[in-house]
């Protein structure tokens, strides 16, 4: 999120809970000059996420910009928006040979974006055509500097990155002086060649790479399943990750996944897969807002939660693996008293014990799926959690996504201190698709596609959308009521089930109740075109088997796909992949952890099996 310090509002402290007349819409005011795939495939599941919209307001609240891939899949194009009617204004900015939208920061003479791209045909020691991440900086709709912050120009102790996917994030502190991107990278030479972890770079506003001790990081979390980052007044700037060796770190201090950091979450886990804790493909944006006026972060996430501790024997003394308490994922928010402090108890890493989630703070509970959790301030005083649901949902696969039907997007209000006031709003037509932003005026707003949204099939199952339109949404604490009428809206006042916290007995998951309540009937207020799915056949997912611990691929694979069960009222068990090391070769200490990449999603030529980490 970004927001504007001179300008927010203070006065949150005695709201009682939001209200539906709270939530106001501009259904479909941008206009786009193109068109956009408002669907971007999870990992491995293949189950539908937003693709990111990146959006930011400039200082001064006079400009917006929000930013969007071409429905190609090449193109960035960054629309300017008026902040005040979300109107398209002005002339778009294309950045052609981009492949992804990945962070936005906006200023009074223009923009900075963070993307990827293929490096020129013919450059020395490119990574053939796999993309590079790259930062851009436009001042009055003409390109200032273009900074690579990967590829061979830039030499790093991983030796030449590349990102087939950002999954990241871009913030900037004009009291710290930088820009700073975090994302995922792939090493392509060296002996981590093949491998995936994670980078900060911090770039000057004259669009220099500075390399920072303590601040910037070439491999950081190795497979690394989530990000969270925020600007600070200097460097280093928060930020979190998520790993799949069983935790989500803060590393504002240490950039990696060392048991020297912050332990925030004890995490279930598999080989590339963590929950998509923030939001997995197209997420690690809006999870982590920094309070206005002060040096206090609120994080969200989602979480199976955590019992019965072992020890990791891949990472050795000092991680742990955890079991799920419940099947499905919970909504979950941790404060930071400053950019590297937990308020309350770390996660605890005790081999045996029976439960590891005593210190979370969840904002759901019961046998709902949630996903796509975000988080932004109000103020100094409130923040507003976001994520949706599914009331009665079917998770084949451990450690990942679940599908079923969309019940709805959930708006809940809490205070400073973490606590929730009042139920929250819900809505069956308007969703996070996009970067939350406090605006000047005091709501928090955010970019979305009006669309029939769907969870219960594969994007390869389901019809294909296109869209030419972007609407916004705004939770307005002086409730100024919908712009456009809504669908359907309403606060939640069912009592919630128990928490998923854990007893003083012995710890055990905890199954989805019987009693879930029946799903309502999706809105159908469709604003995309459609081109109805090959099939309505059971929904395949394209995968070669399932994760196996330690081994390292860096494609998707074409053979054969694998269909998962019919819903039931029993999610199907899937067998928990191995998490032992390599044959070939034995863990090898690090300062941080193990170097082990990242799974992600995407097409290419050839598999690369690696053999050593």
């Amino acid at each position: 999120m970004r927001f504007q310090l001179s300008f927010l509002l203070q006065a949150t402290a005695s709201l009682a809970q939001l209200t539906s007349s709270m939530l106001e819409k501009h259904v479909d005011s941008v206009t786009l000059g193109s068109s956009f795939n408002p669907i971007q495939e999870s990992y491995w599941t293949g189950y539908p996420h937003h693709r990111r919209t990146p959006f930011a307001v400039s200082p001064n609240g006079a400009s917006g910009y929000l930013a969007y891939l071409d429905a190609s899949g090449t193109g960035v194009h960054i629309q300017p928006v008026d902040p005040k009617t979300f109107a398209s204004t002005g002339t778009p900015v294309t950045v052609a040979g981009a492949k992804e939208a990945g962070g936005l920061v906006a200023h009074d003479d223009g923009f900075a974006l963070l993307t990827n791209e293929p490096l020129p045909a013919g450059t020395a020691n490119a990574p053939g055509t796999t993309p590079v991440p790259v930062l851009y900086r436009y001042t009055d709709g003409k390109q200032t500097w273009k900074t690579f912050l990967g590829g061979p120009s830039v030499s790093t102790s991983a030796g030449f990155v590349a990102s087939p996917d950002l999954n990241g994030d871009l913030v900037f502190s004009e009291k710290a002086g930088y820009y700073a991107a975090y994302f995922v990278v792939t090493s392509y030479s060296g002996g981590f060649s093949g491998h995936f972890g994670d980078a900060i770079r911090y770039v000057t506003p004259a669009g220099k790479i500075e390399q920072i001790q303590g601040a910037s990081s070439d491999w950081g979390c190795s497979h690394n399943t989530g990000i969270a980052f925020e600007a600070a007044d200097a460097a280093p700037f928060a930020s979190l990750c998520a790993e799949d060796q069983g935790a989500i770190w803060l590393n504002t201090r240490t950039q990696g996944m060392g048991n020297n950091g912050v332990k925030v979450s004890n995490e279930v886990t598999i080989n590339g897969g963590s929950n998509e804790p923030m939001g997995g493909m197209g997420g690690s944006y809006s999870g982590l807002a920094r309070f206005s006026g002060k040096d206090s972060y609120i994080f969200s996430w989602v979480s199976r939660g955590a019992v019965d501790l072992s020890l990791n024997e891949w990472m050795g003394n000092g991680y742990t693996k955890s079991k799920p308490r419940t099947t499905n994922r919970n909504v979950a928010i941790a404060l930071f008293s400053d950019k590297a402090t937990l308020v309350g108890e770390q996660a605890i890493s005790t081999v045996g014990a029976a439960s590891g989630d005593d210190q979370i703070n969840w904002i759901t509970s019961g046998s709902a799926d949630h996903s796509n959790a975000h988080v932004a301030a109000f103020s100094g005083d409130a923040a507003l959690v976001t994520y949706e649901e599914i009331a009665q949902p079917t998770c084949d696969f451990e450690a990942m996504g679940c599908r079923g039907v969309f019940t709805g997007t959930y708006y809940q209000l809490v205070d400073g201190a973490g606590k929730k006031l009042g139920e929250p709003v819900k809505s069956l037509d308007s969703f996070v698709a996009g970067d939350m932003v406090t605006m000047g005026d005091g709501r928090i707003c955010w970019p979305y596609i009006n669309m029939d949204w769907r969870l219960d099939g594969t994007v390869r199952s389901l019809p294909s959308k296109t869209a030419t339109k972007v609407s916004f949404a705004c939770i307005d604490l002086g409730g100024a009521g919908s712009v456009t009428p809504p669908a359907a809206e309403e606060p939640v006042n069912s009592t919630p089930a128990a928490a998923p916290v854990a007893s003083s007995s012995a710890a055990a998951a905890a199954r989805p109740s019987s009693s879930a309540a029946a799903p309502p009937a999706a809105a159908t207020t469709p604003a995309v075109e459609e081109t109805p799915a090959a099939s309505s056949a059971p929904v395949a997912v394209a995968s070669s088997a399932l994760p196996v611990g330690g081994s390292d691929d860096i494609s998707a694979s074409s053979a054969a796909p694998i269909t998962p069960p019919a819903a039931s009222s029993e999610p199907a068990a899937v067998p928990a992949p191995s998490q032992a090391a390599p044959s070939s070769a034995a863990p090898v200490p690090t300062t941080s952890a193990k170097v082990c990449p990242p799974r992600t999603r995407r097409t290419v030529t050839q598999t690369v099996y690696v053999t050593r980490s």
